[in-house]
């Protein structure tokens, strides 16, 4: 069995958005997909279950705020059955920008740095350019 990661990843990102508007991009399907160019599934419900990035990402909803907070269980398709990390969206109004606090706990040792840069190349990025259109 794999050791959990004691660490968390905590990122803070600006987007050129409403807190509504980067909501909606996190947890609406075809916005999601718009923005990181892969089909994701994902439930508007809490306790829903959601799918991104072709597959290789799964989870269920545990807190949904819109507009505010977004809570999941998530897991990477790799890692060993049962394990779930926590991610957490907290989405800040800062004039018309959107600052997202981000947190990311529990996951497999060793994989901290990949996800670290992960998050940064196929979620700010590609949402910085979604919402620069």
């Amino acid at each position: 069995m794999s050791k959990l990661e004691q660490s968390t990843i905590h990122q803070e990102v600006l987007f050129n958005a409403t807190p509504a508007q980067v909501y909606a991009a996190l947890m609406e399907s075809d916005r999601h997909a718009a923005f990181t160019g892969r089909p994701a599934q994902i439930s508007g419900e809490v306790g829903g279950a959601f799918t991104a990035h072709e597959g290789y990402i799964s989870g269920r909803n545990i807190e949904l705020i819109p507009g505010t907070r977004i809570v999941q269980s998530w897991r990477g398709q790799d890692w060993e059955p049962g394990i779930h990390s926590i991610i957490r969206f907290e989405l800040k109004p800062e004039g018309t920008k959107t600052k997202v606090i981000f947190d990311h706990a529990g996951y497999p040792d060793g994989a901290g740095e990949h996800l670290t840069g992960g998050w940064q190349k196929m979620y700010w990025e590609p949402m910085q350019k979604y919402f620069a259109k």
